[in-house]
């Protein structure tokens, strides 16, 4: 099994249990902007009374979850992992936190249609906000290149006075208009 294999899996699988769920991470940034590798895939969900444990037992015996949750410092929120069988590609479950802008982006989330499947995205303003503060905890550099081509694939579409808002909220506002500076106009 490939990581786009049991990424078509997961989300199918979702998609029919009516689970609330958004794809987040480097699978957002790559459909929003410039897309990079990636060994793993990073899911918001909303789980009510669903087992996730069902879910992958459904799934069958490549997809090992482990049903610990445990704590991720660079979003603050509690996840489970699941790793697949035979490749390095992993899966990470991020429960939906009390966060108001992370309640936001999730009521916020769009369903985008691709070859395999249909899934639910965070619009790119979610994007770029959400790595802006991960860029900020963490200190990841990965963060700011997404953020960087994000910006600059869909800068005239974006809603600058949403970013901007949750960006003052944040204190990440300087390093989004130091970005934004540094990116060539179109």
């Amino acid at each position: 099994m490939t990581g786009n294999e049991a990424t078509t899996a997961l989300i199918k699988s979702l998609n029919a249990a009516g689970i609330p769920y958004m794809v987040v991470g480097s699978f957002s940034t790559n459909y929003y902007g410039e897309p990079r590798s990636t060994q793993d895939l990073d899911v918001v969900l909303d789980p009510g009374s669903y087992s996730l444990k069902s879910l992958f037992g459904q799934l069958g015996p490549e997809f090992e979850f482990d049903p610990q949750l445990s704590f991720e410092t660079a979003t603050g929120t509690k996840r489970n992992i699941v790793a697949i069988r035979g490749i390095k590609f992993k899966i990470e479950l991020f429960r939906l936190s009390d966060d108001a802008h992370d309640r936001e982006r999730f009521r916020r989330r769009q369903i985008v249609t691709l070859p395999d499947f249909e899934t639910f995205l965070p619009p790119p303003e979610d994007v770029i906000i959400t790595k802006l503060r991960w860029a900020m905890q963490a200190g990841r550099g990965k963060d700011i290149d997404d953020v960087r081509k994000v910006i600059a694939v869909q800068a005239n579409q974006l809603d600058w006075e949403y970013v901007n808002h949750w960006c003052d909220v944040h204190g990440t506002r300087s390093l989004l208009d130091e970005i934004r500076a540094s990116i060539p106009p179109i």
